[in-house]
């Protein structure tokens, strides 16, 4: 028991900042409907501010942490509050990108601003001795980190349970409409909620640096993956229990990298308890217990094209002319088009999901990583080129059904969890077995015979991604896309119709794996070796973000991405252009998720029929005077108002 008491002092340590940063998740997703993927970045900003204050400026750290609490907390919450405002009327597939989108951008303007190098943070809080258990030193900074976690959470119970303003917060839950007959004002309960929950989480990124002993972009920024068991163990709704859990998740961690020291078998579980614990909940949680928060919002039809039939054949012609061209074209820029082309399939995958399904995948890279690791080791074993590449796009289909498990019974908000937790376990468990790439390790791969050259493997590339493009715009026009678009728009009226949505959903996931194992499997023929780095559980949510913004039709959109996603940033010169090319993603990912059911164009409108109201003046309101007619409204804002 003495051997494992060190790892349960850790663990409780860890686990308050994790129970303190889910506190504030569910908090703002209590009151506000929306789920911020983004909370963690937030946590990532604050430290990176405090380290700034703290370590470049010499502002002592009590002092520090007061500016990043009192100050760069709430005002991050008043911001959050607004973008929870724009997208609370878009479907649940939107709120996510939106929220992916912060996450995306917030980490490329920290790289933008400090560097992608993580950053030495040496521990600040006093590290002497309060007390030792069995000869076991608990720290004062043990006690501070815990006592902070403890004190937030009995404020909250007390704030919500005693105080009239928790009452209200609990009412803008339950309905926000009785509430602003009270006298409350609904979103000024919102905005108080958000500007707690951004507090919270510049506390908790602050004292998980500590913790870690640096700053670092990328860990910080998934601070929030390791509260989603916590809130799951919440149910998404406790505030306490969400404490809780993330102090259980906390000591399991440490107790289990303790244990598995001795079986290289299962290296890396440790890191991935709160995504099992995530995983287990959702999928053996009853339904009943798993009910979003907010009104549930159906995603705007797509226009009908006002083009002939004629005109689009022409178009796709043409554009598959250029492509053919741009060999002779780019020159030596010809490696980032072969970049782009390879992730034409992937990108074709996630749209067949979210554009025609109305389903969330956070692991479509993952899927490129089996088939990857699938293709490199049938090389490896002299398998030709080609039934290498099928079956590396069949091996990834038992993946996809797997995944589909949780999509039988979840959807929107609980579906990407469960796919974003799924995705972090396959890259930071398997990728190092192995039977995957192994621990820093290479698979060896190469083209196929006759097209080793970059111009001609292109037109591999060019001719994969033509045949899946195909076969999603077979599959768009069949009865299994009709299914589908049914699937999105109304589950309970295709089960009304006699029709399996358990197997239009294994149908769909099986496809869409393939589809992303075979881009996998191009990928790897790129550099002639691959590694498990080059699939980062982080590089899903920038594809979704990129998705988002490359519009609404599923095929232009697959070819449009890893254009702006690779050969963009390639003819743009700078050191930190990339990062500075990945903040503008995400962030325009929140414009076009507000954009999604036209309120930008309201907006638009609103703003000119005020403008145009203003330049009439007090003379143009006088003509609306009793016994005077009316005075018609301008041209332009009568065409404002009807846009709108």
């Amino acid at each position: 028991m003495n051997d494992l008491l060190p790892y349960v002092i850790f663990g409780v340590t860890a686990g308050a900042i994790y129970g303190l940063s889910a506190m504030g998740l569910v908090l703002t997703y209590k009151t506000s409907g929306l789920f911020n993927f983004g909370h963690g970045a937030v946590s990532a900003a604050a430290a990176f501010v405090f380290y700034s204050l703290h370590v470049e400026k010499g502002l002592p750290w009590p002092l520090a942490v007061l500016v990043v609490a009192a100050v760069f907390g709430p005002l991050a919450g008043l911001l959050l509050e607004r973008m929870a405002a724009v997208l609370a009327d878009v479907p649940v597939t939107y709120k996510i990108a939106g929220t992916v989108g912060l996450l995306v951008g917030l980490r490329g303007l920290i790289e933008l601003v400090y560097g992608p190098e993580a950053k030495t943070l040496a521990p600040f809080l006093p590290q002497g001795t309060a007390f030792s258990v069995d000869g076991v030193r608990v720290t004062v900074e043990n006690l501070i980190t815990v006592g902070v976690g403890v004190a937030a959470a009995v404020g909250l119970y007390v704030l919500f349970r005693v105080s009239k303003l928790g009452v209200a917060m609990r009412g803008a839950v339950d309905d926000s409409m009785l509430l602003d007959m009270t006298g409350y004002d609904p979103a000024t309960v919102r905005r108080i909620s958000w500007m707690i929950g951004g507090v919270f989480a510049a506390v908790s990124g602050v004292l998980f640096a500590s913790a870690q002993g640096q700053l670092d972009v990328d860990v910080l920024s998934l601070l929030v993956v390791q509260a989603f068991g916590a809130a799951a163990i919440g149910r998404f709704a406790s505030l306490p229990l969400a404490f809780v859990g993330g102090i259980g998740i906390g000591v399991v961690q440490k107790l289990v990298s303790q244990q598995v020291v001795d079986y290289p078998a299962l290296t890396g579980l440790d890191l991935n308890v709160p995504f099992l614990a995530l995983f287990a909940i959702l999928l053996f949680t009853p339904r009943g217990k798993l009910v979003e928060v907010g009104r549930s919002v159906k995603s705007r039809a797509v226009p009908v094209s006002r083009f002939r039939v004629r005109t689009h054949v022409a178009g796709y012609g043409l554009a598959l002319a250029v492509l053919l061209a741009i060999p002779t074209l780019v020159g030596a820029k010809q490696p980032v088009w072969n970049l782009a082309m390879a992730q034409v399939l992937l990108f074709l995958s996630l749209g067949l999901l979210v554009r025609v399904s109305g389903q969330i995948s956070l692991c479509q890279v993952g899927f490129a990583a089996v088939g990857a690791a699938a293709f490199g080791h049938l090389l490896g074993r002299g398998v030709p080129w080609l039934p290498a590449l099928l079956v590396a796009g069949l091996i990834t289909i038992p993946v996809g059904a797997f995944v589909a498990i949780p999509a039988i019974r979840l959807s929107g908000l609980y579906l990407a969890l469960a796919t974003f937790g799924f995705g972090v376990f396959l890259a930071q468990f398997f990728y190092t077995k192995d039977y995957m790439f192994g621990f820093g390790q290479k698979l060896q791969t190469h083209r196929p015979a006759g097209f080793e050259s970059e111009e001609r493997y292109y037109y591999v590339l060019l001719a994969v991604a033509v045949a899946g493009s195909l076969v999603v715009a077979v599959v768009e026009r069949s009865r299994l896309g009709r299914l589908l678009r049914a699937l999105s728009d109304s589950p309970t009226a295709l089960v009304t119709l006699g029709v399996s949505t358990t197997v239009t959903l294994v149908l769909v996931f099986c496809l869409s794996a393939a589809m992303a194992g075979v881009s996998g499997a191009m990928y790897a023929g790129l550099f002639g070796s691959v590694g498990g780095f080059a699939f980062p559980f982080t590089a899903s949510l920038i594809a979704l973000a990129v998705l988002t913004i490359s519009g609404r039709a599923t095929i232009p959109a697959a070819f449009l991405a890893p254009v702006l996603l690779y050969v963009v940033p390639a003819y743009l010169e700078g050191e930190r252009t990339g990062s500075a090319i990945q903040a503008l993603f995400g962030f325009s990912a929140i414009v076009a998720a507000a954009a999604s059911q036209g309120g930008l164009d309201r907006w638009f409108g609103a703003r000119a029929v005020a403008s145009a109201e203003r330049r009439r003046g007090p003379a143009g309101l006088a003509g609306n005077l009793p016994g005077r007619k009316p005075r018609p409204r301008t041209t332009r804002a009568r065409t404002a108002v009807t846009s709108a």
